[in-house]
């Protein structure tokens, strides 16, 4: 076979439960130029004994604890040779197709540094969990699509993100803009990814022929206390990392806005003392996020009208909505893993 021209990699934490159907799924895959690497965050349930043992072709990149999602994919991303490398999360079951279009469509589009899969609910393949990431002028991303029929997004179009949970990336944008930030641990590292590729001059582009059915929210829950902190606390990181100064005058009403608004949601559901909890470990953080964002603005290459055009103008509801899950009263919670 001649050298793989994709990594597909896939972090686990105690979940061997969930592997079969995943690593399954890639062996089922058209495309075959490429490796698999599954990195794993200290679990103690025997997933990497059974990886090594079922499935051969896949190395196994074992850590000694949980270090999280941003941590664990770095290490990864580290290793990786290949011109490309796909992120897929271990609830995720791939099409046969999915790894061949997204791999033809960034051949077809230059600009592109990465692309978004269409996932689909595990449990309801008709309707849409996500047709890539989305982001508002209230400074917080949403999540495209959800809830709509499968056969709705059925063409390709330009996209603010990707969910890591199922994307192909270039890794020559990686190594230029930087991979996740580690600071992050869990959910919104691929938002504050996304948005840094947006400020240098690369596009997201939306793959509808490259579904997978994702198992949502399968290690760290819905509206669970972790997923009400690390959202909320990274939510503010993003933006105080990426946006740019002059965006900053016209997007701080309304975050502000969402912000009360996310914390009466949180505070009826019982969750306002974890909300409140990421907020001040946002303001604690902040030392940092700002250094880091010295380094982001003074290598942004894109205007921020153009920055400005690719945001939604809706600033709350649809983002709640968007988080919901069809049949449920749902969330906010940015990025569920």
């Amino acid at each position: 076979m001649d050298s793989p021209s994709v990594s597909v990699i896939v972090t686990n934490w105690n979940g061997k439960h969930l592997l079969p159907r995943c690593l399954e799924s890639l062996r089922g895959q058209r495309f075959r130029s490429f490796r698999t690497l599954l990195v794993d965050n200290g679990s103690t349930d025997g997933s990497v004994d059974f990886v090594r043992r079922r499935y051969p072709e896949v190395t196994v990149v074992p850590l000694p604890r949980n270090t999280g999602f941003a941590v664990a994919n770095n290490r990864a991303l580290e290793t990786v040779s290949t011109p490309y490398a796909a992120l897929l999360n271990n609830d995720a079951e791939a099409d046969p197709r999915w790894l061949l279009s997204l791999v033809d469509a960034l051949e077809r589009h230059p600009p592109a540094g990465f692309a978004a899969s269409k996932m689909v609910f595990l449990d309801q393949p008709a309707t849409v969990d996500r047709a890539g990431d989305g982001y508002t002028v209230a400074g917080a991303a949403f999540l495209r699509g959800r809830g709509a029929p499968s056969d709705a997004y059925s063409r390709e179009e330009w996209v603010f993100g990707a969910c890591a949970g199922a994307a192909l990336y270039r890794m020559s944008m990686l190594r230029e803009i930087g991979f996740f930030d580690e600071d992050f641990f869990i959910l919104c590292e691929d938002v504050d990814l996304s948005f840094r590729a947006q400020l240098r001059g690369y596009r997201c582009i939306f793959v509808p022929g490259a579904v997978v059915r994702h198992g949502w929210a399968s290690t760290i829950g819905r509206d669970s206390p972790p997923s009400v902190f690390y959202g909320h606390r990274n939510v503010e990181w993003v933006y105080v990392k990426n946006m740019p100064s002059r965006l900053i005058f016209r997007t701080i009403l309304p975050h502000v806005i969402y912000d009360i608004a996310a914390f009466l949601y949180f505070l009826i559901r019982g969750r306002g003392g974890v909300f409140a909890k990421a907020k001040m470990e946002a303001l604690g953080g902040l030392g940092k996020m700002f250094a880091k964002r010295r380094k982001i603005q003074r290598l942004r290459s894109v205007p921020e009208g153009d920055l400005w055009k690719s945001m939604d103008r809706e600033m709350f509801w649809k983002r709640r909505i968007a988080a919901e899950r069809p049949g449920e009263r749902g969330t906010g919670a940015e990025g569920e893993a």
